[in-house]
């Protein structure tokens, strides 16, 4: 289809998915505002979970108009695993830029822009890194919250802080504080996820100040301050008494914001409906998620999943079923994601408790789909590879995982390449008898062994367990951007990941504010913050410094 065309589907409110087939660092170069990120690199675990129904109207974008191109590729793949109504944006991204239309870099654009609209519709409170500097000193009585997966949390974070990620702030916030003289203070690594979690604090109508850390920990640094590394302090579950405050907050959000609440008779209902998508999201830790959750729910923690949305959700218009113990990460959640434009959006009343099934342990991993030709790969152990090796010009590796992946350890003399220009990339090695395809546990490799053999002029070997297995028998493994079969583009790298981190630092940062001005001229965006004025979310407002 054109681009003209496409433009009026995403328009017309009935469900569409609109998928960048491209690898993630092209994609983040630039890509259409309402795309989500499906590298035909790993479509075999992203695309079941993404678009679940197999007759969902799909467009599928690449960067040219060849019929070797990725989006002819993926849709040969996507029509032999049954998804059945695929079209392609003809020219691609190329045809969509020529036609006058907007292009947006960056990574999670929605959710990064929504994150702008909020602190300037609502004028969230906000302090500088020089401020929060001068609060430490003098011992103001403050709290510290970083809204960010414990993960990162624990990575890299500001001093004094505590984990408190995304919807647990409303849930846990109660507990944390008993004099309501108390400033919250919530950061994040820039600036998403701060100012979502501090207005969430506000909407729910906690009656200390509540400010949020301008620029997060990218801001922190860029002032001269140290960040602090493998922090553990975690913020508690809620008191009884705490947690009936949290579920008072809760409610008035879900009042204020209009969240619909479904029972699980309604919820089967919604599951029979035909020609309509269903995401069923639990909103709590990854924790309490593997300790048991609904059958069919995916795990989607509330701060993430308003924080980068296309990860989660591939289908426009979709419907999303919120879940938790207790409504109040459910409820905060979906008023966000009314607030982005979601229109059917609803939380399942009594949550897990409401349909009186038996819970599921464990993680719900992936369907991958097209592994059929799984059980013809030939295996290669790790001692057989090793001897391989030590035979000059026989075998020759290649490494398929990501190119951060490849850099921070990989096998000596290893190639890097990308699984979906493979072709290319065997056309640049030197000559060899044997081809490894490596990956992190080998699984990935195995299902690029099909690819690779069809391209290759040798026989195709997979390394078993992966340079995980290499590592595990005491191998020594190379770091660094050497031997490159391909460029390092395949995926977005984050500010931290570079060498000049202040310079990556400022320019993302400078992106994040600039999306404000850019989505004021992108159509169909529906942004709406009931703590203002439609009309004047464009015009930047002082914040409480």
């Amino acid at each position: 289809m054109s681009a003209i065309e496409l433009q009026r589907l995403l328009s017309d409110g009935a469900e569409l998915a609109l998928l960048d087939v491209r690898d993630g660092g092209q994609f983040s170069a630039g890509h259409i505002f309402a795309a989500v990120s499906l590298p035909l690199n790993r479509m075999e675990w992203l695309v079941d979970a993404l678009v679940p129904r197999r007759d969902t109207r799909m467009v599928l974008v690449d960067d040219c108009d060849a019929q070797d191109g990725m989006a002819a590729i993926a849709a040969g793949r996507l029509a032999a695993w049954g998804y059945s109504n695929l079209s392609l944006l003809g020219g691609g991204l190329s045809a969509w830029k020529a036609a006058g239309l907007q292009v947006f870099s960056g990574v999670y654009v929605p959710s990064k822009a929504f994150g702008e609209y909020v602190e300037h519709a609502c004028a969230t409170p906000c302090i500088s890194a020089a401020t929060l500097r001068d609060w430490m000193r003098s011992g103001k009585d403050m709290l510290l919250l970083d809204s960010r997966p414990y993960e990162e949390f624990h990575r890299y974070s500001l001093p004094g802080g505590i984990a408190c990620p995304g919807a647990e702030l409303v849930h846990r916030v109660f507990g944390l504080v008993d004099n309501d003289q108390t400033t919250i203070v919530v950061n994040c690594a820039g600036r998403t996820r701060g100012i979502i979690g501090a207005q969430a604090l506000i909407n729910a109508g906690i009656a200390n100040p509540v400010v949020v850390v301008e620029n997060g920990t990218a801001g922190w640094h860029l002032s001269g301050g140290t960040l602090v590394h493998a922090r553990t302090e975690v913020a508690p579950p809620p008191t009884p008494r705490a947690l009936h405050k949290a579920i008072a907050a809760s409610q008035r959000i879900a009042r204020r914001f209009g969240v619909s609440e479904i029972d699980a008779g309604q919820l089967a209902a919604l599951r029979q409906r035909s020609g309509r998508n269903l995401y069923l999201l639990d909103v709590r830790t990854p924790e309490e998620y593997q300790a048991g959750h609904l059958p069919g729910s995916r795990s989607a923690p509330g701060g993430q999943l308003v924080q980068s949305t296309d990860d989660y959700v591939g289908v426009r218009n979709a419907c999303l079923v919120l879940v938790d113990d207790n409504g109040v990460r459910a409820r905060v959640t979906a008023s966000w994601l009314l607030q982005m434009g979601c229109k059917d959006v609803h939380v399942l009343r009594d949550g897990l408790h409401s349909a009186g099934a038996a819970l599921r342990r464990g993680w719900q991993g992936p369907r991958i789909l097209g592994g059929e030709h799984l059980a013809q790969v030939d295996w290669l152990p790790v001692f057989e590879l090793k001897a391989w090796l030590e035979q000059p010009g026989q075998a020759l590796v290649v490494d398929l995982d990501d190119s951060l992946t490849y850099a921070a350890g990989h096998i000596p003399g290893a190639w890097f390449a990308v699984r979906s220009r493979l072709r290319q990339s065997l056309g640049r090695l030197p000559e060899h008898r044997l081809l490894v395809l490596a990956s992190r546990d080998g699984q990935f490799a195995a299902l690029a062994a099909a690819d690779a053999q069809a391209a290759s002029r040798v026989p195709v070997r997979v390394l078993r367990g992966g340079t995980q297995a290499w590592r595990t028998a005491g191998l020594p493994c190379a770091t660094g951007f050497q031997h490159m079969a391909d460029r390092n583009d395949d995926i977005w790298y984050s500010p931290y990941d570079h060498d000049d981190r202040s310079a990556a630092m400022t320019a993302y940062l400078q992106w994040e504010v600039d999306l404000l001005g850019q989505i004021s001229k992108e159509s169909g965006v529906d942004f709406n913050c009931a703590a203002a004025a439609q009309d004047n979310f464009l015009q930047p407002q002082e914040n409480v410094r």
